[in-house]
């Protein structure tokens, strides 16, 4: 991702990254604690991070650029399904203000869970007792955790059975949980009711499922009133699965990850340059509350870039379709505040542009679902800024 951004130039293998001249700023973030990776089980071969630590890089990285008096771009390849999907996490609001403050930007990927299974929408009609979640969950899984959200005032219950058919009956808790273990299966389960946030007052079921059988395990949602109608479920993303676990009936949409959710920074999907087709993985939005996430796309696929012993390599994906972009956006930053063309510009403008010069069908007059308002053209992007 750091050679894809900001790569000096190597004739010999054709390389050159996005913006060649920036400096590159990177924390390295230790890994989870290991009482988490087991709550959450996570895999031994998989890295994953703890949100405190990584705003506490984000932090030091802002008070570096500060110091130097430099502006700064923020390349964000992580992704979590965990959350509202809404862009009101802790971690979204820090990328949110920074990247409102002159000299900032943000970009973050969208990750890779459009075609993982790992969403499911549900909607109850008028008059519906309750709707069915069927989960499949492949052999030699460990664990996994599954998460329900609706917004205010909506609220539900769950009732949860196992693939022999043995249940674990509904309550209704305002706040706090309880657990459950199956007598046929070897199965632990635990619930947790929650109120979140300040603001949207969403309501967070959280199960976690320790050792699960093998088979189709039903969760039974049932609406408290009659408002309550529609919520969203997210299972863990796919690097952090120890095993095949996904939604019989899942939906492709609103599976951009968190933090690309938030609203101020550049959201990123994929797509592949080779016949101008969106990468399959690349997250979907729309977001919960309805904002157009991604922002656009960028290419994702077979990008060629700097790998491990001196060797060059291609990756696909978000991440550096995500590196792409952020590179396009420090060339902007130094061209405005570094050279003095417009040393006021900020991270909302430089979105605008790139959206307003991201390539689209001549048809298209409003965003897709899948890519946003459209591919990353940074040639166009240029022209309509000078213009303007």
């Amino acid at each position: 991702m750091a050679s894809v951004a900001a790569g000096s130039a190597v004739p010999e293998e054709g390389f050159i990254g996005a913006a060649p001249y920036s400096k590159i700023a990177m924390v390295k973030l230790k890994p989870a604690k290991e009482y988490l990776r087991e709550f959450f089980f996570i895999p031994e071969d998989a890295e994953a991070f703890q949100e405190n630590d990584i705003m506490a890089g984000l932090a030091y990285l802002d008070q570096l650029a500060a110091r130097r008096r430099m502006p700064l771009v923020i390349c964000f390849g992580l992704g979590s399904n965990m959350g509202s999907h809404t862009g009101v996490s802790h971690l979204s609001t820090m990328l949110n203000n920074m990247a409102l403050r002159n000299g900032r930007a943000a970009v973050a990927a969208a990750g890779n869970e459009g075609n993982e299974r790992h969403h499911y929408f549900g909607r109850l009609e008028e008059g519906q007792a309750y709707q069915d979640v069927e989960i499949s969950v492949g052999e030699g899984v460990k664990g996994f955790s599954v998460e329900l959200w609706a917004r205010a005032p909506q609220r539900f219950v769950v009732e949860i059975i196992s693939p022999t058919g043995e249940r674990m009956p509904s309550e209704y808790i305002l706040s706090g949980g309880r657990e459950y273990r199956f007598l046929f299966e070897d199965t632990k389960l635990s619930v947790a009711y929650r109120i979140t946030g300040i603001l949207n007052g969403a309501q967070l079921i959280y199960m976690r499922f320790d050792k699960p059988t093998q088979g189709l395990w039903t969760i039974r949602v049932f609406p408290e009133a009659d408002i309550a109608s529609i919520f969203h479920m997210w299972l863990p993303v796919q690097e952090l699965s120890t095993g095949e676990v996904i939604f019989v009936r899942s939906n492709p949409d609103t599976t951009v990850t968190v933090p690309s959710t938030a609203i101020v920074p550049i959201g990123v999907g994929a797509y592949d340059v080779r016949d101008n087709s969106i990468y399959l993985r690349s997250g979907r939005g729309f977001t919960v509350n309805g904002l157009v996430k991604p922002d656009l796309v960028a290419p994702g696929v077979g990008v060629f870039g700097a790998g491990l012993r001196g060797q060059f390599t291609t990756k696909d994906g978000t991440s550096v379709a995500a590196a792409v972009t952020a590179g396009a956006v420090a060339l902007m930053l130094e061209w405005g505040i570094v050279r003095g063309n417009y040393t006021a510009i900020t991270n909302t403008e430089i979105k605008n542009v790139l959206i307003r010069g991201a390539t689209r069908d001549s048809k298209r007059t409003y965003p897709d679902k899948a890519f946003g308002w459209g591919r990353l053209n940074l040639y166009q992007a240029f022209e309509d800024f000078r213009i303007r």
